[in-house]
């Protein structure tokens, strides 16, 4: 256990007024902040209502935001138990070896490594045609391709897809009640905003087996979400998830580029080595931390060395305004990263 907190009531007034101002610049209607540190709950905050609806319901503690995007980490500890378990040999693999029907000439060269990192370099065109964006390894694209191929090789490797394979092995073990892939309306549900002028979106998925981008969680299961990571795998006096397993995810994967400004990623989480122009942490978190966001503005940030998970929600599509959103996602890590450095001085 690190040192205790001090001036908590200060450090939430910050973090709580910071999340308050980009909900309200960006048209969120909801909003939720749930820290942790050394375990202990030091910030807990809802805000908001599920919509822009007058009779929307208010965001509470149960309230479950599409993590869109962030549900990335998920599925990158389903492949590091495919490694765990020598499923996979190695993340330097071709994913030709898996997945024989690819085009050879598009994904030549193309590797584990490179689809869970964001540098395969591989896209699609409007028409839904495959193309190499750059050569595998050389670059980094934010691209959906990559997580296709991963959830489908998942599901060929276990006979099941990667949610069904974390519920088993992890959801159901601590206790996770209000995470999930979901396909029916519940009151506990935030809807997602796109324009706000325009009515909410459900965000539901029409099958819970990882394909589609219907993962709800609550703030509080996103936090222990982090937690099991920062524990390494380790929850409740029980080693949930094998230590080796938690470390791939977390640790950084993908080789040198040649541009010096581009992120460093684990499994699917941006981390944090040498401070990097295009992480989505800013250059004043420490190293080893790591993060992950979604579209619709969760955030799940999580500093080791510090003890420290952050779980931040929003429901608005775009929700740190298009182009700047790294410097909002930077700013926010920053002030976190300066607020705990500074409370644990004696």
């Amino acid at each position: 256990m690190g040192k205790r907190v001090k001036q908590v009531p200060y450090l939430a007034e910050e973090l709580i007024s910071w999340v308050e101002d980009i909900k309200d610049k960006n048209g969120s209607s909801a909003g939720a902040l749930y820290i942790l540190k050394d375990n202990d709950v030091v910030v807990e905050h809802y805000s908001g209502r599920h919509s822009h609806e007058e009779n929307a319901r208010n965001v509470q503690a149960d309230s479950q935001f599409n993590v869109a995007s962030a549900r990335k980490s998920y599925l990158g500890l389903a492949v590091s138990f495919a490694l765990y378990d020598k499923y996979i040999e190695s993340l330097d693999d071709p994913i030709s070896e898996y997945m024989p029907e690819l085009d050879p000439e598009i994904v030549m060269g193309t590797t584990i490594r490179h689809l869970v990192t964001h540098s395969h370099g591989l896209h699609i065109d409007e028409k839904g045609n495959w193309f190499r964006e750059f050569k595998a390894g050389t670059g980094w694209a934010y691209r959906n391709i990559g997580v296709e191929i991963l959830t489908e090789l998942i599901q060929r490797l276990y006979g099941k897809g990667f949610p069904q394979l974390l519920e088993e092995r992890i959801f159901s073990r601590i206790g996770l009640k209000e995470t999930g892939w979901r396909t029916e309306p519940d009151e506990s549900l935030v809807n997602i905003i796109g324009e706000v002028t325009e009515p909410a979106l459900s965000g539901l998925g029409t099958t819970n087996d990882g394909t589609e981008k219907n993962l709800f969680v609550s703030v509080k299961e996103f936090a222990l979400w982090g937690q099991l990571h920062l524990q390494k795998g380790r929850m409740n006096g029980e080693q949930i998830v094998p230590s080796q397993v938690i470390e791939l995810s977390t640790s950084i994967q993908n080789g040198p580029y040649y541009d010096s400004s581009l992120p460093d990623n684990g499994l699917f989480w941006y981390v944090q080595g040498d401070a990097r122009l295009r992480s989505e942490m800013g250059e004043r978190v420490p190293r080893d931390s790591y993060q992950i966001l979604g579209v619709t503005g969760p955030t799940l940030l999580v500093i080791p060395s510090l003890n420290v998970v952050v779980a931040k929600m929003y429901n608005k599509r775009y929700n740190y305004g298009g182009e700047d959103y790294l410097h909002y996602l930077r700013e926010f890590s920053n002030k976190v990263a300066d607020l705990f450095i500074d409370c644990q001085q004696p």
